[in-house]
């Protein structure tokens, strides 16, 4: 059997479903996604950005799409996509080109109560019958373990970072109890950080860290995925949806629920921190 799985969304999102789209592999598996997250894929027998195929163009008034979208979609038994939800017109020409989609929400509801995660696993347990012990995003990578620690101080919602001057303060703080390496991705300005470009070469350099911390972001999810013990620092998102998962994971959050990230002291970190020195 043939399975397209097409899986839109940030790092973040895509990381939180690699157990569901895990769940969902059959004899050949291809996932469709952002072209970031094309490198974190390697699991699966072929991986392909959702630009290069074609796909968003479909459904688009006075736009055709490549004819080799639609010769590609044909060759799959089962089409799996939360690419979609929001377009009635993308839809709509699938269907009608009797392709066998089955759509998804690619978000969870507002107030959601269980984490994103289980979300996405009950989502592909409604078409096959998922392994419940597996709830961890896993991110295969070689390890060489090393005596640094990692600080991403960014995230892709101003709202989501703590303050730089804070993450110095921290960071002063670590310096004296192992080196301490800054993350940034090609946009964000800061001076002297480590950068990559490919999302899987990131997540083994991240491997070998003995800590990682940051801010509710896609690079926090990739860490703990990773295998990496990690501290996430959460403000006005919910945890209890959106909190990384891993084997060593610890999260510092407001006291109060939605609070500003503000809030969040150096001294409340440096507590999650310090047993993980």
């Amino acid at each position: 059997m043939k399975t397209l799985l097409v899986r839109p969304g940030a790092i973040g999102d895509f990381i939180v479903s690699l157990p569901a789209l895990e769940c969902l592999r059959t004899e050949y598996s291809e996932v469709w996604c952002a072209d970031r997250n094309v490198p974190l894929s390697g699991a699966f027998d072929r991986a392909r950005s959702i630009a290069s195929t074609g796909l968003d163009l479909a459904g688009l008034e006075g736009v055709e799409p490549p004819p080799s979208l639609f010769e590609a979609l044909a060759g799959f038994d089962s089409i799996v996509s939360w690419y979609g939800t929001n377009r009635p017109e993308f839809r709509s020409a699938m269907l009608e080109a009797g392709l066998p989609f089955r759509f998804f929400p690619a978000l969870p509801p507002l107030g959601a109560a269980c984490h994103a995660v289980d979300y996405y696993l009950e989502q592909a347990a409604s078409i096959r019958a998922c392994n419940a012990a597996v709830r961890v995003p896993r991110i295969h990578c070689p390890r060489t373990p090393g005596n640094f620690a990692v600080i991403h101080p960014f995230s892709g919602s101003t709202r989501k970072n703590w303050p730089l001057d804070r993450f110095r303060m921290l960071a002063d703080w670590l310096g004296q109890r192992m080196p301490v390496l800054w993350c940034a991705g090609r946009d964000e300005p800061l001076d002297s950080a480590v950068r990559f470009d490919n999302l899987y070469e990131l997540a083994c350099w991240l491997a070998s860290a003995r800590l990682f911390i940051g801010n509710d972001s896609g690079i926090s999810h990739l860490a703990a995925a990773a295998g990496t013990p990690s501290v996430v620092i959460f403000g006005p998102t919910d945890p209890r949806v959106w909190a990384p998962r891993g084997e060593c994971v610890q999260i510092v959050k407001t006291k109060t629920p939605g609070e500003a990230i503000e809030a969040v002291d150096v001294s409340d970190v440096m507590r999650a921190v310090a047993p993980l020195c």
